[in-house]
């Protein structure tokens, strides 16, 4: 019997022993993590049972074969069997690969202007406006935790907190730098500019995640000013966290409320927390093997978004669609499905 096989026995009789459990003398805690942990082994036990299933039909067909009366009906059914089981064995090599303990969670999405000055930040504001709608059609719920403008239609800053079902597995590949090239409205003679923007996907943390301590941290409080925020207070609402620690400096003046902002800013604080923990412990990983989607450093330029020719294009995996009006209405599975399958296979190679 291959490893592969041994594999899923111990899986299915882990299964049966959880059933046991439950069934039997578990309560409290125990029967509550039972009870998660049969939950998320039943569909992959339930493709197990396929698979089995379907290798148990092919031995049978491939018997019949020898019957003269039955060959053209095993071989209809070989050929379908055959074709079944190789798919049914990628489901579950897929299911048992390493998962990323942060894919279910929700996330903090941050996008800033780079280099190219204001088409640079009217770019940052459609940008931020496309990962909106991509969340709207998905059903997430997307807040705004700051949004500070520059007054003409650009954006200096926007944070945002998406939740949902499974976010940071779909947004964590677009982390990076985004590169626009267009002619700018300003622009008399019709020249192309080439301007960035930089997006962060954090996944965002819990309170147990990261311990923070008050006496780690320096509060500031001013007013909100400006085009920085939807509003200009007259009190001294808006907030600035320094992590004194980590030398991480967080702001918040969306609200008018000083304590809502402190919310917000210590929510936003813990995120890029965990994301630094994160990173130190990918980065021992990624000595031994480079992810083939991209580092997901945000110095890395990952796309460009060409207006004249109508395309977009990802250099991590050599795709280019030319739909770029409907990408920035927030039709991005296309690339998102193609980097989580490169992902995958980067995983299963280096299973094997």
């Amino acid at each position: 019997m291959s490893g592969f096989a041994q594999k899923l026995d111990r899986i299915v009789d882990h299964a049966e022993e959880l059933r046991a459990g439950l069934s039997g003398g578990l309560s409290g805690e125990a029967f509550v993590r039972a009870s998660k942990e049969l939950a998320e082994l039943e569909p992959l036990v339930a493709r197990v049972g396929e698979l089995r299933a379907a290798e148990q039909a092919l031995a049978e067909a491939e018997a019949l074969r020898a019957d003269p009366e039955m060959r053209e009906l095993a071989e209809g059914e070989i050929a379908s069997l055959s074709a079944r089981i190789p798919a049914l064995t990628q489901e579950i090599r897929l299911a048992l690969l390493p998962r990323d303990a942060a894919d279910a969670r929700a996330a903090i999405l941050e996008v800033r202007p780079a280099a190219g000055g204001d088409e640079a930040a009217l770019f940052a504001a459609a940008l931020f406006g496309m990962y909106q709608r991509y969340a709207e059609a998905r059903g997430w719920r997307f807040e705004i935790l700051e949004y500070a403008d520059t007054g003409l239609g650009g954006l200096k800053e926007g944070i945002a907190e998406i939740n949902g079902r499974g976010v940071f597995a779909r947004l964590k590949y677009e982390s990076g730098v985004h590169r626009v090239q267009r002619v700018p409205e300003t622009e008399s003679q019709g020249r192309i500019h080439t301007s960035t923007v930089t997006v962060a996907v954090l996944p965002e943390a819990e309170e147990v995640d990261v311990a923070i301590d008050e006496g780690d941290l320096r509060i500031d409080v001013y007013r909100a000013s400006g085009a920085g925020g939807q509003h200009v207070n007259k009190t001294e609402s808006a907030v600035r966290i320094t992590h004194l620690l980590s030398g991480i400096v967080v702001a918040m003046q969306e609200e008018r409320s000083q304590h809502k902002n402190r919310a917000k800013a210590m929510k936003l604080l813990r995120a890029r927390l965990y994301d630094q923990q994160r990173a130190s412990l990918h980065a021992t990983r990624a000595a031994d093997r480079r992810a083939q989607v991209g580092t997901g450093d945000r110095s890395e330029r990952i796309r460009t978004y060409n207006f004249p020719q109508g395309r977009v294009s990802d250099h991590r995996i050599n795709l280019t669609l030319y739909k770029i009006d409907r990408v920035m209405q927030g039709d991005l599975d296309e690339f998102i499905d193609a980097l989580t399958a490169e992902d995958q296979a980067a995983l299963l190679a280096a299973e094997a």
